[in-house]
């Protein structure tokens, strides 16, 4: 009698264990630099920083080609400086606007939780911000004040106004001026910071940094008076000029007034950044 064959089994083989290769974790390191680097990405890739920025621009040049075209010799005893750079005064509200949506606008779209959850620390969100719009509105003011100068003095050359950026204080008060409105617009972006509100600081600057000073300068009292003249508006007039203008403090002390008055605005704004929830 015949015994079916066995089937082959193959031989079982052991299994092979896995061991997962090891990895180091990414380290991802916070720096000031790609703080900076992050603040000026996101101020270039808006479009209201070059609508407000070419809208001053625009501003300064029209007013101060206009300025040079008609002038008949009226206004001889005004500042030459002074003379072409009158549209500063329009163009300061559109750098204060900027200013406004680079802190208060990222609150106004929800952005500001995205910047703070990549820098817990927050309060270096801030001062990038600040420097990266300092750079980038005195390098504008500065260009645009000297564009405006030398194409007003087209119409200018042959008058009682006729300069040259060689001659003693010019280039000093064309810098003195742009100077002043990158520190009103460092006010604003403080202000912004501050109140968490597009409206709210466009509200606060102008009644508080542009109506309140002229109010407060008619009140009949030497000691207002006196303490107007610090007031940032009028601290900025004392800057953009060759010769001292009448009634305003020494070009030294306003320079440093504006200072310290955009340094208290951002340290305010960064103390309740440190303390308030986004």
């Amino acid at each position: 009698m015949s015994t079916a064959p066995t089937p082959h089994r193959p031989t079982p083989r052991h299994p092979t264990t896995y061991r997962p290769t090891p990895r180091h974790p990414t380290t991802y390191r916070l720096s000031t630099k790609g703080v900076l680097r992050s603040e000026w990405h996101k101020l270039r890739t808006l479009r209201s920083t070059w609508i407000t920025l070419l809208t001053a621009t625009a501003l300064v040049i029209a007013v101060g080609i206009t300025m040079g075209a008609t002038y008949d010799g009226d206004d001889s005893e005004v500042d030459t400086v002074v003379f072409t750079l009158l549209g500063t005064q329009l163009a300061q509200i559109c750098v204060a606007v900027l200013g406004i949506l680079v802190t208060a606008g990222e609150y106004a779209t929800g952005m500001i939780r995205a910047s703070l959850t990549a820098v817990p620390r927050r309060l270096p969100v801030l001062w990038a911000k600040a420097a990266v719009f300092t750079a980038v509105a005195f390098a504008v003011s500065w260009t645009t004040d000297v564009v405006t100068f030398l194409t007003a003095q087209i119409w200018l050359s042959g008058t009682d106004k006729e300069l040259s950026l060689t001659d003693d204080g010019v280039l000093g008060a064309l810098t003195g001026s742009a100077a002043a409105l990158t520190l009103l617009g460092l006010i604003a972006l403080g202000l912004g910071a501050l109140l968490r509100s597009v409206p709210g600081a466009i509200g606060a600057f102008v009644g508080c940094v542009l109506i309140l000073p002229e109010v407060l300068g008619m009140l009949p009292f030497s000691a207002v008076e006196s303490a107007v003249r610090h007031f940032p508006v009028q601290a900025a007039t004392a800057l953009g000029s060759v010769t001292r203008v009448e009634d305003t403090i020494a070009p030294g002390t306003a320079l440093v007034t504006l200072v310290l008055w955009s340094a208290a605005t951002i340290a305010a704004a960064s103390l309740l950044l440190r303390r308030r929830d986004v």
